[in-house]
C-alpha cells in the first residue's frame, strides 16, 4: 500500500511516523518549500502525549517542553476560581506538555527524515486537486515558491491533511465557503520572563469577550528559574464588518488591545507586563468550521484541521490531529481494503472531534470563568458562593469525557498501535 499525505504539519508528519511504525509505504507532500521551527506555544494533552510516547519521542519531548503541573481559571480581578493539577500530576500515566510549536514540529520533522528517509518529505509541493478510481488516487501538485506544476503522483490512499483551507476538503465541500469567525480576536506571543506560581502553570483569566492564557513553554528557561512565557490576549468584537482573514503569521498591533489589559496586574501575575515584554505578537481571528457528515469517500480522508478544524479551547486542536493519525494508521494496518480502512477512521474519529467542536463553540471548560462573571461582575468574597464545587468539578470532567482524555478511560484503554 502507498499513502500519500497532503500536509506536513503536526497531524500529517505524526501519520507518517505511525503508518511507517505500521510497516506501510507513505509520502509527506507540504506546500511550504522548508518546514522551520514558527509559530508560539501548543499544549499537547495526556492523551496525544501517550501516542508521541508510544512513536519513541517522549525523551525528545522532555528536553525542551514543559510539563505542565496545574490549570488555574481566575476572573477578571484574578481571583482564582478554579484549579486542577494536570497531567502525571492530576494521575495519568503521561505528562501534559506545553512546548512551542516550532519545536514540535522539528522534532517531528526530523524523526520522519531519520525513520522514513528524506525522499519521503517532499516540500514545496502544494496540492492542486485530485482523482480517484477503483485503483488508486492520482495527486496534483505545483510548487509554491515558483508555481510550476510538479509530476503527477498516484497513490493507493490520499490524506487531506492540509488545514482549515484544505484544498482536498474543497473538492468534497465546494459551496463551504469561508472559516466561520465567532468575533473573537487573538493576539499571541512569548515572553521571556521570571517563572511564576509553579513554573509549571497554565493560566486561564477573564471571560468570553474578554480572556487571558499564558503558560511556560520552555525547559530551557525552567531549569535556569525563568519562563519563556506563551501569552493569548483575547478580545470579541462584534462580526460585522468582518476581520482581517486569518494568517497565523499576521503582526499584531499591541495599540489595538493592551489599553483593554492596562489593570490586569494580580500581583501573581502582571498581564500588561508580559504584554509588553513580548518581541513579535501575531494577530488571529477565532475561526472554525462546522462539522460535516462524511470525512472519507473511497481512497481519500481529512485529518486535522481539514477535517476538523476547532476554537483553540481545552487545548485540543493538536492533541485530535495526533489521534487522527494513529488511528488512521491502525485501521490501515488492519484492512486490506483502503477504503473500508478510512471508512472505520471515519466512523471512530468523526462523531467524537465533531462534539468537540461544538463544545468548543459553548465555550467548553472556560464556560465556568463566563458563569462568574455573569453572576459576580465585581468579584467574589468566596467563588463557593458564586458557583459550587459541584459545578466546577462537573464542568471540568464532563469536557475531558468529551474529548476523551478522562484519566480512567485513557490509563486503561488498549494502545493504538497496531
Amino acid at each position: 500500500m502507498k499513502v500519500l499525505i497532503a500536509g506536513g504539519g503536526i497531524g500529517g508528519l505524526v501519520t507518517a511516523l505511525s503508518l511507517h511504525r505500521a510497516g506501510i509505504e507513505c509520502t509527506v507532500f507540504e506546500a511550504v518549500p522548508e518546514i522551520q521551527a514558527l509559530g508560539v506555544g501548543i499544549n499537547l494533552l495526556p492523551h496525544a502525549v501517550r501516542e508521541l510516547t508510544e512513536l519513541g519521542l517522549a525523551e525528545r519531548l522532555e528536553t525542551v517542553a514543559i510539563p505542565t503541573a496545574e490549570l488555574i481559571y481566575a476572573n477578571r480581578h484574578g481571583q482564582r476560581i478554579w484549579r486542577e493539577p494536570r497531567g502525571r500530576d492530576a494521575g495519568y500515566n503521561w505528562p501534559q506538555f506545553s512546548i512551542a510549536r516550532g519545536e514540535l514540529q522539528v522534532i517531528l520533522r526530523d524523526a520522519v527524515i531519520e525513520r522514513l528517509g528524506a525522499a519521503r518529505l517532499k516540500t514545496d509541493h502544494e496540492l492542486t486537486g485530485f482523482e480517484q478510481d477503483g485503483a488508486g488516487v492520482t495527486a496534483h501538485f505545483r510548487s509554491r515558491s515558483g508555481g510550476a506544476a510538479r509530476d503527477e503522483v498516484q497513490g493507493d490512499v490520499l490524506i487531506g491533511a492540509d488545514g482549515i483551507h484544505s484544498t482536498v476538503r474543497a473538492g468534497f465541500y465546494p459551496d463551504e465557503g469561508a472559516p466561520i469567525w465567532n468575533g473573537c480576536v487573538l493576539w499571541r506571543a512569548t515572553t521571556e520572563g521570571p517563572a511564576y506560581l509553579t513554573g509549571r502553570s497554565m493560566v486561564m483569566a477573564g471571560h468570553a469577550n474578554q480572556k487571558f492564557v499564558c503558560y511556560p513553554i520552555s525547559r530551557r528557561h525552567l531549569d535556569e528559574g525563568r519562563a519563556l512565557i506563551n501569552w493569548i490576549a483575547e478580545i470579541r468584537y462584534p462580526t460585522d464588518p468582518p476581520w482581517r482573514r486569518e494568517d497565523w503569521n499576521r503582526p499584531g498591533r499591541i495599540e489595538e488591545f493592551l489599553p483593554a489589559f492596562e489593570s490586569w496586574d494580580f500581583g501573581w501575575l502582571d498581564v500588561p507586563e508580559i504584554i509588553r515584554g513580548a518581541r513579535a505578537i501575531y494577530e488571529y481571528p477565532m475561526v472554525d468550521r462546522d462539522p460535516v457528515p462524511q470525512w472519507s469517500f473511497g481512497r481519500v480522508t481529512l485529518l486535522g484541521d481539514a477535517a476538523h478544524p476547532m476554537y483553540p479551547i481545552g487545548s485540543n486542536g493538536a492533541s485530535q490531529a495526533i489521534i487522527d493519525g494513529r488511528v488512521l494508521a491502525l485501521e490501515l494496518a488492519r484492512r486490506d481494503d483502503p477504503a473500508a480502512a478510512l471508512a472505520a477512521y471515519d466512523a471512530e474519529r468523526r462523531p467524537p472531534t465533531s462534539a468537540i467542536v461544538l463544545a468548543n463553540r459553548g465555550n467548553g471548560p472556560e464556560q465556568v470563568m463566563q458563569l462568574v462573571e455573569e453572576r459576580a461582575p465585581e468579584g467574589f468574597a468566596d467563588v463557593h458562593d458564586v458557583i459550587g464545587e459541584g459545578e466546577l468539578a462537573d464542568t471540568a470532567r464532563q469536557y475531558k469525557m468529551t474529548a476523551g482524555f478522562d484519566v480512567e478511560t485513557l490509563n486503561s484503554r488498549p494502545s493504538l498501535d497496531p
